[in-house]
C-alpha cells in the first residue's frame, strides 16, 4: 500500500523524527499538537505543513476528550449511529495513515476523536506500551478494524522536536500489534510505514510486546535512575572520578521523569516483576559482599556467579544486522577538543581502509581533549595503529 499523506498527531521526538523520514521518502505530512511552539518547530525543521480540522466544533488536535469523559463520547457515537466511516471526511483532506505520537495514557482518546472526524483511512500509535491502550480503545468504542498498535524501538535521552531525526529508525526493530479486528489493509499501512522509516517490522501480541520492553527497556530505564539517583549526593572527589562506565550505566536517566511516569505507570506489573528479580540479585550480592567484608572468603562464589550470569545475558543481546555479537578489539586515540578533530580521525579510517565499527568518546576532567575509543576488527588494529602514528595522533 502506498503512503501519499500522513498525519503525525504529536510533534514530539518520536512524531516528528517520523515525520522526517517519511518527508524525506516524499510523502506528504500534515503535523498537530496542542504545543504550538512544538508545531511551529517540527514545521521549521522541514516535518511538514500543519493540519487543521475544518469542523470548528472540533477539539484541538492533540486535546482529545477526558479519559473521565470519553465513555460517554463513545456511548453517544455508536448510538446516534456515527461510527468513522471513509465517506465522513471532516478535514479538508484523509490521510491514508495517521500516526499518535502521545503519551500511553492518551491514545484511545485521541483515537477516538481522530476517528470522529475521519482524519485518515487507518491509524497506528507509537507508545511504547500496547495492551492497555488498545484494551481502553475497545472500551471506548473505537474502530479497532482500521487501528493496528505499534512501537519503534528508538529513542535518545533527549526530548522534542528539536531532537527528532530523520535516520533515528534506521536498522532497529519496530513492532507492530495487530488485533484480530484488523482490516489486513491497516496492517499493510503499518508496515509500510516502518519500512518507509527504514525500520525492522516484527509482529508482536500486545502482552508478549510489553513484557519484553520490560526487560529490555522500562526496567533498565528505572535501574540506571536509581543508579544515577546515588550521584545526587555524591562528593566532588567521586564525580571528579566519574569515568565511561558510570556515564554509560546512567546515560538513559537523563530521559523527561514526566514522560517516563506515564511509559511506567501503562506498564507497571511487567516491570515490577523485572525489578523484584533485579531486586532480589542485588540484595544477594549485597549480603555477599557484606560477609566478605567480615572475612568469610566463601561469599566470593555467589558474587561470581551473579557477574558470569551477567556477562551471559550481556552476550545475547544481538550484534550487527540482528546477529550475535562480535568480539570487537578497541584503538584508543588522544583526540583534541576542537572542531574537526572526529572527522580527521574517521579520514584516516577510511584512507586505510578499516571500518569503525562503534565509537566512545571519554573527556579528561578539567584538560582540553580526551580519549577516542575506536572499535574495529581484532586483525585491524595494527593497521590502524600504525597508521594514526605516522600522521601524528597519539596512540597509547
Amino acid at each position: 500500500m502506498e503512503l501519499r499523506t500522513v498525519l503525525v498527531v504529536g510533534t514530539g521526538l518520536i512524531g516528528t523524527s517520523a515525520a522526517l523520514a517519511l518527508r524525506k521518502r516524499g510523502v506528504r505530512v500534515l503535523l498537530a499538537d496542542r504545543d504550538q511552539g512544538a508545531v511551529r518547530l517540527a514545521r521549521e525543521l522541514g516535518a511538514g505543513e500543519e493540519w487543521r480540522p475544518r469542523d470548528p466544533h472540533a477539539a484541538p488536535p492533540g486535546d482529545a476528550p477526558s479519559g473521565r469523559d470519553a465513555p460517554a463520547e463513545g456511548a453517544r457515537l455508536r448510538a446516534a449511529g456515527e461510527a468513522p466511516k471513509p465517506a465522513e471526511v471532516l478535514v479538508p483532506e484523509q490521510a491514508d495513515l495517521a500516526i499518535i505520537a502521545v503519551p500511553p495514557a492518551h491514545v484511545a482518546t485521541e483515537l477516538l476523536e481522530l476517528q470522529r472526524l475521519g482524519a485518515a483511512r487507518f491509524y497506528t500509535d507509537v507508545a511504547s506500551v500496547k495492551a492497555e491502550p488498545i484494551h481502553r480503545a475497545a472500551q471506548l468504542g473505537c474502530d479497532l478494524s482500521s487501528y493496528v498498535a505499534s512501537h519503534p524501538l528508538a529513542g535518545r535521552e533527549k526530548s522534542g522536536p528539536g531532537a527528532a531525526r530523520d535516520d533515528l529508525f534506521l536498522g532497529r526493530p519496530w513492532a507492530l500489534c495487530p488485533t484480530d479486528e484488523a482490516d489486513p489493509e491497516a496492517r499493510a499501512a503499518v508496515l509500510r510505514l516502518i519500512e518507509l522509516c527504514g525500520a525492522n517490522a516484527v509482529e508482536v501480541s500486545a502482552t508478549d510486546h510489553d513484557r519484553a520492553v520490560a526487560v529490555v527497556s522500562h526496567a533498565p530505564h528505572v535501574a540506571a535512575s536509581a543508579v544515577a539517583a546515588r550521584l545526587a549526593d555524591a562528593t566532588d572527589v567521586a564525580l571528579g572520578l566519574a569515568g565511561q562506565g558510570v556515564r554509560d550505566v546512567t546515560r538513559i536517566a537523563g530521559s523527561d521523569p514526566g514522560l517516563w511516569l506515564g511509559i511506567l505507570s501503562g506498564n507497571a506489573s511487567p516491570v515490577a516483576e523485572v525489578l523484584e528479580a533485579v531486586a532480589h540479585d542485588l540484595a544477594d550480592a549485597a549480603s555477599a559482599l557484606r560477609a566478605l567484608a567480615e572475612g568469610d572468603g566463601t561469599a566470593t562464589g555467589e558474587i561470581t556467579q551473579l557477574l558470569k550470569r551477567g556477562v551471559v545475558g550481556h552476550d545475547r543481546i544481538p550484534g550487527k544486522h540482528g546477529g550475535p555479537a562480535s568480539a570487537y578489539a578497541v584503538v584508543q586515540v588522544v583526540i583534541g577538543d576542537r572542531p574537526g578533530q572526529l572527522a580527521r580521525l574517521f579520514q584516516v579510517c577510511d584512507e586505510v581502509g578499516v571500518n569503525v565499527e562503534d565509537v566512545r568518546l571519554e573527556h579528561a576532567p578539567g584538560l582540553p581533549l580526551g580519549i577516542a575509543e575506536l572499535s574495529v576488527e581484532p586483525g585491524a588494529v595494527l593497521t590502524l595503529s600504525d597508521a594514526l602514528r605516522e600522521r601524528g595522533w597519539q596512540v597509547p
